[in-house]
């Protein structure tokens, strides 16, 4: 028996991604839809003998083409085979929900409409007729519960036994598509067409809802009472800040990070000198050795200290997603985010910047719109990551002993203003044809499905695992290759192929002061990861191995005090050194999360090269101004 090919399709916000959990579990294979970065989930389970592919196609208001989502859910209808279409309606907002459902019948496209969250309807005090809403659209309707098993059941009941051929639009639906056939065929102008077609579909919704659903008035729902604080004027953004703080915390201090820091050790201390010992025992030529070690090893090793974060940050992103508080955070912040060129989910993505900067370019997908999302992930970089806090604290404790901490926020003001300004510039350039659009709801407060939030968290985490691990495996092969060798064969660090590059690149810094090629083959480095700058100073300028922690700037700074660092920077040009490393091109780690989010090369290019122009532009407006200046 042929698979049965089913697609689930609706609003936002309407359970579907739950239901579509709870029919595959883990069965599912996530992906991209060709030419976007939208996520494609494809499931499949099997019932009563029968196998079930299940796509969960992407949440959308209406079929219009307008935005990538819309266009791959009215192209797939259209153009794929399929037994069912399950149209997931929120019971408890129908007359919203069946905008959509009139927009799919006006297409020809026969549904199996799945009134959903009928717990929620109930407190709401909506009641649905589900005989009389079957008859008003002629099309098969079934009530769900998503995270129900019993609801589950009677949704693989209703897949293996309904056939949509048995079924044909009513006479009221017949009629509202010649209507709308009909205003379409018209002399009219689009707006004016466009603007009956929506009275006409909104027209028919009210008779089906007459007919079909009851008002109870049942007072304030839950959700309601609850955002009377949550979302209140004056108490909504502090609110929100401590939600944010909490998170932050959670990842980057009391969770995440203790993990990472132990996942770290593990790999650079224990695994590593055990591959090491293991080589050297077995007679391995000295440099294979430190090319799995301190090439492959401390290279991917990097990418894999990141993973903690990543998944418990994504589980937190998940979590409140899935409580509604999420919409309330974008309504909190769309007025103030929409001055810096974004709409206000475009907040999450950026605050998270300052703990890291890739699960923060990954956060971008929550974003409407391809214009936000993009935004969002070209000046995510310019914040000041936990990467970037030691180069910072290590140059303030150096050259600014006394106002260290005035000049390290000094950077975070640099980054955040960057990121605005560049924000608004491509908005407005660039991504101007594209638009944003945001809509707004807030749907009600319930405890998140927890099978929901740990496929998410698994899947974005395996993500990024996958795909930037892959990019970070071949940077850290060719820089290691760079750091010891050279055109004649092996050698030391200060004649390798990287010593020759950052002499080459030191020439760019003439203007900016800091024209050594320590200097440059340091800004190199730091395209690898950050924090591996203080870690080459440290041994380009004779200090061997110095600590990359933020916390240990002191004691670093005056160990580099003793090297000839100390006379290779003036307070100026240090400050220059700053700046350029607070703005320039991104990690390879974030530049392999850009080609995974944004879909191609084009954009991992633009993104090192623009940031890179940017930083070097800035860095020496800074220093030939402070030279005017006498500083």
């Amino acid at each position: 028996m042929a698979t049965l090919a089913v697609a689930l399709t609706g609003n936002p916000n309407t359970g579907k991604s739950t239901i579509f959990n709870e029919l595959t579990g883990a069965r599912q294979k996530i992906g991209n839809w060709p030419g976007v970065t939208v996520d494609k989930k494809v499931g499949y389970t099997r019932y009563r003998d029968r196998a079930i592919s299940i796509v969960d196609l992407p949440g959308t208001y209406s079929v219009n083409a307008r935005s990538p989502e819309e266009k791959i859910v009215i192209d797939y209808l259209l153009n794929t085979k399929l037994d069912l279409v399950v149209d997931v309606v929120d019971s408890s907002n129908i007359e919203r929900n069946l905008f959509l459902t009139v927009q799919l019948l006006e297409q020809d496209i026969p549904l199996l409409i799945d009134l959903n969250m009928q717990d929620d309807a109930a407190r709401r005090g909506v009641e649905i007729d589900t005989a009389k809403l079957e008859e008003a659209f002629g099309m098969p309707v079934v009530e769900t519960v998503g995270r129900s098993s019993k609801s589950t059941k009677k949704l693989l009941d209703v897949f293996t036994s309904t056939v949509m051929e048995n079924y044909e639009p009513s006479q009221l639906v017949k009629d509202h598509i010649a209507k709308v056939h009909a205003i379409r065929a018209s002399e009219k102008t689009d707006a004016q067409k466009d603007e009956e077609i929506i009275e006409a579909r909104y027209a028919l919704i009210d008779k089906v809802v007459a007919k079909a659903v009851t008002f109870r008035n049942v007072g304030a729902t839950r959700s309601e009472k609850m955002d009377r604080f949550l979302a209140n004027g004056i108490l909504a953004l502090p609110i929100f800040l401590l939600i944010l703080y909490a998170v932050f915390q959670i990842t980057f201090t009391w969770i995440g990070q203790p993990i990472a820091d132990a996942l770290e050790d593990l790999i650079n201390d224990d695994f590593l000198n055990l591959a090491k010992d293991g080589l050297e025992a077995a007679g391995v030529a000295d440099w294979m050795v430190s090319l799995v070690t301190d090439g492959i090893i401390a290279g991917v090793g990097a990418v894999l200290t990141f993973v903690p974060l990543i998944f418990v940050l994504f589980f937190c992103l998940s979590f409140l997603d899935g409580t509604g508080y999420m919409a309330r955070i974008a309504f909190i912040m769309d007025p103030i985010m929409r001055r810096c060129g974004l709409t206000g989910k475009g907040i999450m993505p950026l605050m998270m910047g300052f703990g890291c900067g890739v699960p923060s370019i990954m956060g971008a997908r929550a974003l409407d719109s391809e214009k936000d999302r993009m935004v969002s992930i070209l000046v995510t970089p310019f914040l000041t990551c936990g990467a970037k806090l030691p180069i910072m604290a290590l140059f303030a404790a150096m050259f600014f002993p006394h106002n260290a901490a005035n000049v390290v926020f000094a950077m975070y003001i640099i980054g955040m203003a960057m990121a605005i300004i560049v924000a608004k510039v491509l908005g407005s350039t660039l991504f101007k044809a594209k638009g944003s659009t945001f809509l707004l709801e807030l749907p009600p407060y319930r405890m998140p499905d927890m099978k929901s939030v740990l496929l998410e968290t698994w899947d974005k985490g395996k993500g990024y695992l996958v795909k930037a691990g892959t990019i970070i495996f071949v940077a850290s092969v060719l820089l290691w290759v760079m750091s010891n060798y050279n055109f004649s064969g092996p050698c030391e660090i200060e004649d390798s192929i990287l010593a020759s590059i950052g002499s080459w690149m030191s020439k760019l810094f003439v203007f900016q002061g800091f024209a050594t090629w320590e200097a440059g083959a340091a800004v190199l480095s730091g395209i690898m990861a950050k924090e591996t700058v203080v870690a080459t100073i440290g041994v380009l300028y004779g200090a061997g191995d110095v600590s990359t922690e933020a916390e240990d700037a002191a004691d670093t700074a005056s160990t580099m005090l003793q090297t000839g660092m100390a006379s290779a920077f003036t307070s100026l040009s240090a400050f220059s050194f700053m700046v350029f490393s607070q703005l320039y091109t991104p990690c390879v780690t974030a530049l392999g999360t850009i080609k995974k989010e944004a879909g191609g090369w084009k954009w991992v290019g633009f993104s090192a090269v623009y940031m890179f122009v940017i930083a070097w532009f800035v860095s020496l407006v800074v220093y030939q101004v402070g030279r005017a200046l006498g500083f």
